[in-house]
């Protein structure tokens, strides 16, 4: 799994890059989209709103989702579908680095991990050929592996 602790430098290099995008939009990084970049960053996996708002509780759930609206139209935060009714929230990839999910059926949660290089370079040569045979321009890739978490399997 993803390293869930970003240094110092990288928080600092992280809000500066998040200042720039909503910049560009007319927007302001407020200490409440600066939270929930902080929370974000720190979590090494996707969090939904809930589990957004229990690590920062100063944040009105309202304000939550309003800024996170923004973050993503400023391309800094993106949603990523679960297996649940609770849509989830990351970094940009470009932020975060590339990595893939493995979604959980039985509590949702939704955990970042890396691809190994053996898979990357597999799915990149999937990718050209299907997008040959197709007349297709494939831009990125995203996988994500549907089972059972460790917690859900001791549970069941």
């Amino acid at each position: 799994m993803i390293n869930p602790v970003p240094s110092a430098p990288a928080l600092r290099d992280l809000h500066a890059e998040v200042a720039l995008r909503l910049g560009v939009l007319d927007q302001r990084y407020t200490a409440s989209r600066r939270a929930l970049v902080d929370v974000l960053a720190r979590a090494g996996r996707p969090l939904s709103i809930p589990e957004i708002l229990r690590a920062a509780p100063a944040l009105p759930q309202s304000s939550a989702y309003r800024n996170i609206t923004i973050l993503i139209d400023a391309g800094a935060v993106r949603r990523v579908a679960g297996n649940d009714a609770n849509g989830r929230f990351e970094l940009a990839e470009d932020l975060a680095g590339h990595h893939h999910h493995l979604l959980c059926t039985g509590c949702g949660q939704v955990f970042d991990i890396d691809a190994a290089p053996r898979l990357e370079r597999a799915l990149a040569e999937a990718a050209r050929d299907i997008a040959e045979a197709n007349g297709f321009a494939v831009d990125d890739h995203r996988i994500d592996l549907v089972g059972t978490c460790a917690r859900c399997q001791a549970a069941g």
